[in-house]
């Protein structure tokens, strides 16, 4: 039982540590309830709108041109570090890669998510 001493204090102190830290923050921060504290929003605009808000598909370009992007370079990365050993079979790979990527490219080109508006 001696060696699990020190595993029993450490879980001791990590249960302790964060309730003591809450603790005092809790006791020394200021409290001013209000009715705006106590409101949807803090920021001081009226909302004017439904929740359920219809966005601009822009923002699904955006993660599609991001996993692009990502995609791109996860699998390029490995592949340039490893060019010697794959010789031509990893070389036809990668160009059939940057090929399908290229539909990926032209969708969010033709859909205007590379525009600066």
């Amino acid at each position: 039982m001696r060696g699990y001493v020190p595993v029993l204090l450490l879980i001791l102190i990590a249960i302790a540590l964060p309730v003591a830290i809450w603790t005092v923050s809790w006791l020394v921060r200021p409290h001013f309830p209000s009715a705006a504290k106590y409101s949807t929003y803090e920021c001081g605009i009226k909302t004017n709108s439904e929740a359920r808000e219809q966005f601009s598909v822009r923002y699904y370009l955006i993660a599609v041109m991001f996993l692009v992007f990502d995609v791109e370079t996860v699998f390029l990365m490995p592949w340039a570090i490893q060019m010697k050993e794959l010789a031509v079979f990893g070389l036809m790979e990668i160009g059939i890669f940057l090929f399908l990527l290229l539909f990926g490219y032209g969708y969010i080109w033709s859909k205007g998510a590379l525009t600066w508006e």
